[in-house]
């Protein structure tokens, strides 16, 4: 073998020897992101969270535009400062069809270390009622759900939405009782 290629073979060891560090080293610092990542991720999981509930939907009121209904949205706030709430999504169904639905974008704030109860007003326009006539029956009751999206906005975790659902069977008024 020639002084010409014991050279050549020596800078490609060297150079295979270089690239195989370089893996090493790389899989090392993957490595540890990763771990990094999951550790993160792990402690992200354990902060407590803000919690909620929803109560059953009642008749509020009759107007030109149709009918209102509310529920109430119970939320506890673990933090001692106060949390903003970034929206309010809801979607209120019977028979399987979506009969109302809106946002309400910036509600407010939840209070510190307490519970924060918030009005969901749900509009239902006249014609939606005229359709829901086949539910009604004989029993004058409507079988519906209501679907909210409650969304906060948590320092570190960024903003997070606490999905509500409650179901039941409304009573419709009477003219005895709107009179």
């Amino acid at each position: 073998m020639s002084a010409a290629e014991e050279d050549e073979q020596q800078r490609s060891a060297a150079a295979g020897g270089e690239e195989e560090r370089r893996e090493r080293g790389g899989g090392l610092v993957s490595g540890l992101v990763d771990k990094a990542k999951g550790f993160v991720a792990e402690k992200v999981a354990q902060i407590p969270k803000p919690e909620a509930s929803l109560e059953r939907v009642a008749f509020k009121s009759v107007s030109r535009q149709g009918i209102e209904l509310q529920s109430h949205a119970d939320v506890n706030n673990p933090y001692s400062y106060r949390i903003p709430i970034c929206e309010v999504t809801y979607t209120f169904k019977s028979a399987g069809k979506v009969i109302a639905s809106g946002t309400m974008p910036d509600p407010g704030w939840i209070a510190a270390s307490g519970s924060t109860k918030l009005e969901l007003p749900v509009k239902v326009p006249y014609d939606f009622i005229v359709s829901l006539m086949k539910d009604l029956g004989g029993d004058w009751d409507i079988d519906y759900v209501l679907e909210v999206g409650l969304t906060i906005d948590l320092p570190v975790v960024g903003t997070f939405t606490i999905p509500l659902t409650t179901e039941g069977e409304m009573k419709l008024p009477t003219f005895r009782d709107l009179f």
